[in-house]
């Protein structure tokens, strides 16, 4: 049967609806692009599901979206400790505000973003049939848009993110279902590739590659070939390049999907800007002491002052209980001492041990984000935010100390 055949077959509901159907190795992958918040791509799922036969279902969802949105209390369970141990406090917030954002359309439109994922893989259960998670893992894929871009690029990425939660301004519903046109797709991405090649890179391109290894390597190691159809449910932005990669992919699906899920290299740069300026602070500090006790006496009270005294004042306006401002006073002098533990993360834990969030914090944590008091009223973004704006107090003062040190030892 042609495509043209295959299309005026289908139910009304899915004639509009971008589809492909991809046979590689035998296996039928059958593509349907989504927009993430659309009752129109509920409904084509569930067309599509009932309308024909398929021996697997794929959606786009990463392991975590996936416990998520199947349980959607799951983040109560959240342990603060560790995650402030675990240097996690980043990619909790940057998930936490992604969640405020789709919870606002969530709420404009009467339907949950991905509920078309939601939907595959309810359909999935009730046929007996498997669930495949192709996408990444969200955490990995910020962290590698992140580390591609440079500082400024950084910079907009985070404001951006930031900017998304409070922006009130209704999007049209029928924007929404344009964005399954291909032609718009296409111009869209490429327009943004000329912005920046590497966030592109990172946020579509690799998960194209990525989705489709994926997806070869459940056919292989469920042993599929001849026959087999496969459902794949993906947002509208990723059909073209998955079509493609699936077409085209050569490499062995689990080098390739490994790979492409690596953690991004730290970089070493910041990490040895920031341990010269603190010996080079310290040897200030000991030829101070060489030169007139006095003057190394002022050096080291600067240096506690400036390191104490901006890591107290981002304990302030995070609004922090006076003992874990006191914390931050301590740990942001003695930052240097203590390598991998940032003095926000002992202010954020001495918050956390004291106000301990309850149900409540947890039960309202996603409408709090959302709005600018939200994060001083909520016990656990007020965690989150006061472990940011210390550690960034803390490299605020240990800069200003340096320069102020140094400026005094040219004074007459």
């Amino acid at each position: 049967m042609s495509h043209t055949d295959i299309a005026d077959s289908l139910p009304p509901v899915l004639r509009d609806q971008p589809i492909e159907r991809v046979i590689r190795d035998g296996v039928e992958y059958v593509v349907l692009g989504t927009a993430h918040v659309s009752r129109t791509s509920v409904e084509a799922v569930n067309a599509l599901l009932a309308h024909e036969p398929f021996d697997a279902v794929a959606v786009e969802l990463c392991d975590s979206r996936a416990q998520g949105m199947r349980d959607p209390e799951a983040f109560k369970q959240m342990d603060l400790f560790q995650v402030i141990r675990q240097g996690k406090v980043g990619m909790v917030a940057a998930s936490l505000v992604l969640s405020s954002f789709q919870k606002r359309l969530a709420e404009q439109y009467g339907i949950q973003p991905g509920a078309e994922m939601k939907a595959g893989m309810d359909g999935a259960d009730q046929r007996g049939l498997p669930v495949w998670l192709v996408d990444r893992e969200v955490g990995i894929t910020l962290r590698r848009a992140y580390s591609s871009v440079g500082f400024w690029q950084r910079l907009g990425l985070v404001g951006g993110l930031v900017a998304s939660i409070f922006e009130r301004q209704d999007i049209a519903e029928t924007e929404i279902e344009k964005l399954k046109q291909g032609d718009m797709l296409e111009s869209a991405f490429s327009e943004f590739a000329a912005q920046s090649a590497p966030l592109y890179r990172s946020l579509i391109a690799e998960r194209d590659a990525y989705m489709a290894a994926r997806l070869r390597e459940q056919a292989t190691q469920s042993g599929y070939g001849e026959g087999r159809r496969v459902l794949v449910v993906i947002g509208a932005g990723h059909l073209k390049g998955l079509c493609e990669q699936l077409r085209t992919q050569q490499g062995n699906p689990v080098i390739e999907a490994a790979t492409l899920a690596a953690a991004p290299p730290k970089a070493r740069w910041p990490k040895w800007v920031a341990i010269g300026l603190v010996l080079a602070v310290f040897a200030a500090i000991g030829f101070a002491f060489h030169r007139n006790t006095s003057l190394g006496a002022a050096a080291l009270r600067d240096w506690v002052l400036y390191t104490g005294g901006f890591s107290l004042l981002g304990a302030i306006i995070a609004g922090a209980h006076p003992l874990s401002a006191l914390a931050a006073f301590v740990a942001g002098p003695i930052k240097p001492f203590r390598p991998g533990i940032p003095s926000g993360g002992i202010s954020a834990m001495t918050e956390a041990w004291i106000r301990r969030p309850s149900v409540a914090d947890f039960d309202t944590l996603r409408d709090d984000v959302g709005q600018w008091r939200g994060w001083w009223r909520n016990r656990v973004a007020r965690t989150l935010l006061n472990f940011a704006l210390v550690s960034f107090g803390t490299i605020i003062g240990e800069y200003t100390a340096g320069i102020h040190i140094l400026k005094s030892l040219f004074q007459p």
